[in-house]
């Protein structure tokens, strides 16, 4: 009689990868809504454009590699690459920029490395941190102002109207510096009191941004209670940019404050949505931990010490190179097995 050979532990019901990447666009929703709130048409315009992108791109790659194309886009993970790229680009970029970035994190960062479980570094954050060095002004120049999208924001025409005329520099009256930029530029010569006067901060920590992240922060906590994702992560990456800022950013007259570093740019974004990535993260939960907490340490040095605003794609990427070595000294324990009794107690059992 034959019988069947599964490797163990015979576990069943594993949800799929296009489920699981259905539920990470969902709980992006709470996020994009704020965005568009809060900035504008802006992000909205973006995701749509860079999903579209992104599924076309990786169609027309599947077919040069000679994949079959429908049965890996149902996997759902371009139409994530796309998204993600799409909430993290400046809401008035040029339609150019976005899809340089899209180009980039699909063509190079997946399908060069083989694609989906294959590619080493994190695409989305491939191609965002490709066009902030490549093209910076547009980069960092079109950041849309905080106003809600029914008093202040520009109008859906003005927005698209914006982002299709292909100049790398917004119109100045829809544009402004993110707040984190703003804080590090102003508080050499400024103190904290004065700085946190301008626009962008508006009454609270900083205008608009707080809601923002508390959204990401909402969906974030979705995929934990689904276990699409564990926590170790993200509470890894808050408490090592939190420990960095309690330890060296506790005069606010010289560095931004901690609210500000958890509740402005993006954070929770990355946090809950780019750095968890299972593709090019660490394995282990000990790894996941050492993974996480680098990234916010490298979050807040780049921060307060860089010359970029905010610093997920650069944290991400440079702990993705550091996912092999972390991967090798922290290896999961094998299923059935124990963790060694160590001192006093492990010797006499021996």
């Amino acid at each position: 009689m034959a019988l069947r050979q599964q490797s163990s532990p015979h576990t069943r019901g594993a949800r799929p990868t296009s489920r699981v990447m259905l539920w990470v666009i969902l709980a992006t929703i709470p996020g994009l809504l704020a965005q568009t709130v809060f900035f504008g048409w802006g992000n909205l315009i973006n995701v749509i454009w860079c999903v579209m992108l992104a599924v076309a791109a990786e169609a027309v790659m599947l077919k040069l590699r000679q994949r079959p194309v429908a049965f890996f886009l149902k996997d759902n993970t371009a139409a994530v690459t796309g998204l993600l790229l799409g909430l993290s680009l400046p809401p008035l970029a040029p339609w150019w920029v976005s899809m340089v970035a899209v180009l980039a994190a699909i063509i190079l960062a997946k399908q060069l490395y083989g694609g989906l479980g294959a590619n080493p570094f994190n695409p989305a954050m491939v191609g965002y941190a490709l066009v902030l060095v490549s093209f910076p002004v547009a980069m960092t120049t079109n950041w849309a102002q905080p106003g809600l999208l029914w008093q202040d924001a520009p109008s859906l025409a003005d927005t698209l109207a914006t982002i299709t005329s292909g100049q790398q520099t917004a119109v100045d009256a829809f544009t402004m510096a993110t707040p984190l930029d703003e804080y590090k530029h102003q508080i050499a010569t400024h103190t904290a009191a004065e700085v946190l006067q301008h626009p962008t901060f508006g009454d609270g920590i900083a205008r608009g941004w707080e809601w923002v992240n508390g959204a990401f922060l909402a969906g974030g906590l979705l995929l934990l209670a689904l276990r699409i994702i564990t926590w170790h992560i993200p509470l890894s990456l808050l408490g090592g940019l939190a420990l960095m800022s309690l330890a060296f950013g506790s005069n606010e007259d010289l560095y931004a404050p901690l609210t500000l570093h958890l509740l402005a740019g993006a954070t929770m974004l990355g946090a809950f949505f780019i750095a968890t990535d299972p593709v090019s993260a660490a394995t282990s939960h000990q790894g996941k931990l050492i993974y996480g907490a680098g990234i916010g340490i490298l979050v807040y040095i780049i921060r307060t010490w860089g010359n970029y605003p905010d610093a997920i794609a650069f944290s991400v990427l440079l702990m993705n190179f550091a996912v092999p070595f972390i991967d090798h000294y922290t290896p999961p324990r094998t299923y059935g097995h124990h963790k060694p009794r160590r001192g006093l107690a492990g010797k006499e059992a021996g």
